[in-house]
């Protein structure tokens, strides 16, 4: 077994701001009348960072006069002089790199695995608070019957596509209930990479979708007309502006604009992830929605279960945290459908300017009439299944600079047998680790989890698929299902890994049921293998075989692939800064209100020598796993590292400079 080490308290981001992890620009006066400026290098690695920050003689300090005669001697003292003060502020700007705000160094995957912490909830705060009324502003409809509303944008597999949807017409809800006709509105983008200046038009497809319920007393629904809008095209890294609509009626949208991903390659990232997960629409998803466009992502991460349509009746009124609990009688798992459109409008200011993936949670199988599900789901949101060779929209993949992305669903087959599993294995066989080094998986529920809630609930789905993404070597897997957060020690097969994925538990947006509090290691909460039976799938109880829990359902403490764990509403922003490094911060809600601090922060890190690929399966860990640990590096030696390669550019620099 690995040692664990201790947990180091969460620490302040280096510096935050909307162009990334480190951003200063500060000018330096070294010696008159030279005075030095930092070359203000964004979103950069802690060992590219540094290895990339140079000092420059500031143009516009020129000597006049004699000073431009003086002798070979004093601009070779001058020379050593500039060469100096590059050696000192290059390592004053490592240091920085490698420290927070704080002064107390962000923790590396390279020093775990770390000693469990829990941080408890906070009494001071609210479990919970109601759903936004269908009236408030953020949800209210704004526009007339035939303009777009309700835009989101959605990548495709490569940055030379985007995808472009919208919502036209009026939704209806009654007893009778008739389908508009999806041939009525044309699906009409406009683009171009100047604003007002349109030069490519594309055209796609609109349909409209009916939730209905043949129960007594219940309302039926229908959608307005959805469209969906696949540019293609288009260039990596550029802006595009656009407008949607139907150029005929005319009823054409304002504009809006968006930057496509980086190309594929080991040096090119997205600026910021956002992941969120089990937002729904309360006051708490609203600070969670809020607190991520404070941050400016590039792109977001939607882990499942989105509006918690289905926590009230269809005739709407009040939601409940607890369906079953407030509708003991409901002939079916009811759903209130224009609570999608509402999301649709809440989520626009985000969702039209920067891309969002979307994965199925258990709150999207919405059961209707002839055993129909996920109506909403599958009509809602394009995704690219078709481009990735899925032709699934409940699991897909797609590539964002140097991140290869792999979304799957926990609530269709998974089964080694299935046709899930086979896409998995062919999507992760063709990934190129040289083009995306990053290969990062999200699906709705967690096999790793340590809450009462849903614990061990898909423990059938690990034991099925968590020796392939072991085999190819994921990095990181972000789920939901929680409501809370959690991030774990690499582990695999429920032992200490070095070579394990980090697994991150980011339940946390905001819904209406609540945050857990409740852990399973607590005395008197460990639940019984059947209270978490999944909404799919079958029940896989694991009494586990080794280690201080051996022999029992549940640990008597947090377990030790538990790094940390809080309850508290919040959101996730990965930061890939290069082939190995990542910084992942969790920020908490309650932090958007004060100084912003992370709740928790950690550079994960790649290692592709010890960590290949292989192409040998096996459904056990191997054997002395922890035995080829690495020794693991310090943010002294990280440190180190960056100095060695600062030296060889002041050789270079002094040999410029004395020319």
């Amino acid at each position: 077994m690995a040692s664990s080490r201790r947990h180091p308290q969460p620490r302040t981001p280096w510096h935050q701001t909307r162009t990334g992890i480190f951003h200063q620009t500060k000018a330096y006066s070294v010696s008159d009348p030279q005075t030095f400026h930092f070359l203000d290098l964004s979103e950069s690695a802690p060992m590219k960072t540094v290895s990339t920050l140079l000092c420059f003689p500031n143009s516009n300090a020129v000597e006049t006069g004699a000073g431009q005669e003086k002798s070979k001697t004093m601009g070779a003292r001058k020379a050593l002089t500039r060469s100096i003060a590059i050696l000192v502020l290059a390592q004053a700007a490592a240091t920085v790199a490698v420290m927070g705000q704080s002064g107390g160094a962000i923790p590396t995957t390279l020093e775990g695995p770390f000693e469990p912490v829990t941080r408890r909830f906070d009494p001071s705060l609210r479990l919970g608070s109601d759903d936004l009324p269908m009236d408030h502003p953020r949800l209210k409809k704004n526009v007339t019957s035939s303009f777009p509303e309700q835009i989101s944008l959605a990548l495709s597999t490569d940055p030379s596509s985007m995808w472009v949807s919208w919502i036209t017409g009026d939704a209806q809800i009654g007893k009778n209930v008739t389908p508009l006709d999806p041939s009525s509105v044309a699906s009409e983008v406009w683009y171009g990479t100047e604003s007002g200046k349109y030069t490519s038009q594309q055209d796609g497809r609109s349909a409209v979708y009916s939730q209905l319920y043949p129960f007594k007393g219940l309302l039926n629904y229908t959608s307005g007309i959805i469209h969906h809008v696949r540019l293609k095209g288009l260039k990596a890294g550029i802006t595009y502006y656009f407008k949607c609509g139907d150029s005929s009626l005319p009823a054409m949208s304002d504009e809006y604009s968006f930057k496509t991903m980086p190309s594929s390659s080991p040096n090119a990232y997205p600026s910021r992830i956002a992941v969120i997960g089990d937002l729904g629409l309360t006051s708490n998803s609203s600070t969670t929605v809020d607190h991520v466009i404070k941050n400016d992502p590039a792109l977001v991460l939607m882990v499942g279960d989105l509006t918690y349509a289905n926590q009230y009746l269809t005739t709407g009124g009040q939601g409940a945290s607890c369906f079953s609990c407030s509708f003991p009688n409901a002939p079916i798992r009811e759903t209130y459908q224009p609570r999608w459109d509402g999301w649709g409008r809440f989520m626009e200011p985000l969702t039209s300017r920067v891309p969002m993936m979307v994965i199925e949670g258990n709150h999207e199988i919405e059961p209707q009439v002839d055993g129909i599900t996920f109506q909403s789901y599958r009509t809602r949101f394009a995704v690219p299944s078709e481009e990735s060779r899925s032709n699934s929209s409940f699991y897909y993949s797609f590539n964002a600079g140097g991140v290869h992305f792999i979304m799957l669903g926990a609530y269709v087959d998974y089964n080694i047998t299935g046709a899930q599993y086979s896409w998995l294995m062919d999507d992760l066989h063709r990934v190129d680790r040289s083009l995306t080094p990053w290969v990062v998986a999200a699906w709705h529920p967690p096999w790793y989890n340590s809450y009462n809630s849903h614990y061990q609930e898909f423990e059938c789905m690990r034991q099925q698929m968590e020796a392939l993404l072991y085999q190819y070597k994921v990095d990181i897997v972000f789920n939901g299902h929680v409501h809370a957060y959690e991030r774990m020690n690499r582990v695999y097969n429920y032992t200490l890994d070095p070579c394990g994925p980090v697994y991150i538990t980011i339940g946390d947006g905001g819904n209406i049921e609540k945050v857990d509090v409740d852990f399973a290691d607590d005395p008197g909460k460990c639940p019984k293998p059947e209270d978490n039976k999944p909404e799919f799938g079958g029940l896989c109880p694991l009494n586990f075989s080794s280690g201080p829990a051996k022999g029992k359902f549940c640990w008597s403490k947090q377990p030790e692939w538990s790094a940390y764990r809080e309850s508290s509403f919040g959101h996730g922003i990965l930061e890939v800064v290069n082939s190995t490094y990542a910084l992942w911060t969790w920020h908490r809600n309650q932090d958007a209100y004060k100084e912003d601090k992370p709740g928790d922060q950690i550079f994960i890190v790649r290692q592709p020598g010890l960590c290949s690929p292989t192409t040998k399966e096996s459904s056990d860990p191997p054997q002395g796993a922890q035995a080829l640990e690495p020794a693991s590096p310090s943010s002294t030696r990280i440190l180190s590292y960056k100095m060695m390669w600062l030296m060889s550019l002041l050789v270079v620099s002094f040999g410029v400079v004395t020319r």
